[in-house]
């Protein structure tokens, strides 16, 4: 009998927002994939789930290389969706991990695409985003009445993350890392940076919030950053 594919959302950061579905799913797990990236070891995932794994549960680690979709080259999906078939196909239940929640800007989007049309039995178990987390560690309401949310992926081309600003009442800025210096300037020209929050590695040990985002020009920025602001 084939085992199941869990894609497990372990939330922002701190191991106490995971939920009790993800926990239990966890602890019943033979196999766990841990994705990383080709340039950093180990896996903020997995450390995040840690407590909740049992000793004997296998843990493998999986490249998945940080591009937009696989269409080019997809070599490294392709090797790690056998992998995981293999595995599922000699009866074993495996769990996916990722940051957040498994269906908001996640490798595991990708993952579940290659293995939907397979004779695999999978489920998704939802996990909190860090937006969410950060709205309530820093008590900023996210969204309210009748405004609308956007949330833009700041690593866009920037004509488009403009565009995005000018028609937004509340917005959540994602990848702020690669252009922190040109979302800074924009969100100024806006009028969206007196109001705004950044958060970096929200619920890990080394949280950093900053509410006087102007004094973070110049300055690199953690691949865990985001910002939210309000008109």
């Amino acid at each position: 009998m084939a085992g199941k594919l869990f894609g497990i959302g372990v939330g922002p950061g701190d191991p106490e927002l995971l939920t009790v579905k993800a926990i239990n799913a966890i602890k019943q797990l033979d196999v766990i994939i841990a994705p990383k990236t080709e340039k950093k070891d180990g896996s903020v995932a997995l450390n995040i789930a840690s407590q909740y794994i049992k000793p004997e549960t296998e843990i493998v680690y999986q490249v998945f290389p940080m591009t937009v979709g696989f269409a080019e080259d997809d070599t490294a999906w392709q090797s790690n969706k056998q992998e995981i078939l293999e595995l599922l196909q000699a009866g074993k239940n495996v769990g996916f991990l990722t940051l957040g929640d498994p269906m908001f800007y996640s490798t595991y989007i990708y993952v579940f695409r290659l293995l939907q049309h397979e004779a695999v039995e999978i489920e998704t178990i939802p996990g909190i985003p860090a937006f969410c987390a950060i709205g309530s560690a820093t008590n900023t309401p996210i969204v309210e009445g009748d405004s609308i949310l956007s949330i833009i992926p700041a690593n866009m081309p920037e004509d488009r993350v403009r565009s995005a600003l000018k028609t937004c009442d509340n917005a959540v800025l994602m990848k702020v890392y690669k252009n922190s210096d040109a979302v800074i300037d924009m969100l100024a020209e806006e009028g969206l940076a007196k109001q705004a929050v950044l958060a970096s590695r929200c619920g890990l040990d080394d949280e950093v919030i900053i509410r006087d985002i102007s004094g973070e020009k110049g300055r690199k920025l953690n691949y865990l950053s985001t910002i939210l602001t309000r008109r």
